[in-house]
């Protein structure tokens, strides 16, 4: 289980990237970033948290934090890729386009 510190929150729960999870308190969240640009909620989260750039699940981010998060989360795609599960579920999807495209429902 490899963990990368992201921050701590202000009620003392610590927000970290786990197994290309973003999780608050060792409890997973998100699994990716969503630019501030493209939250439906960005007034109010801008609102209450101005240096915030991305959210992850529930959890505002500011630039500095939102990089160490993707550089995370990115490592943590790049392993399990190599990974036989990686492997193996690459190699499934690609056999579902396959038969999707030839007619199998």
């Amino acid at each position: 289980m490899d963990a990368t510190y992201i921050k701590t929150t202000l009620d003392g729960r610590r927000v970290e990237v786990i197994d290309g999870w973003v999780c608050l308190g060792g409890v997973c969240e998100a699994d990716s970033l969503i630019p501030m640009d493209e939250h439906p909620n960005r007034q109010a989260i801008i609102k209450a948290v101005p240096g915030a750039t991305h959210v992850s699940g529930r959890l505002p981010l500011t630039l500095a934090e939102a990089a160490m998060a993707q550089n995370a989360l990115s490592a943590a795609q790049r392993a399990f890729d190599a990974s036989p599960a990686g492997i193996t579920q690459r190699l499934r999807r690609a056999v579902w386009v396959k038969a999707s495209q030839e007619g199998v429902e």
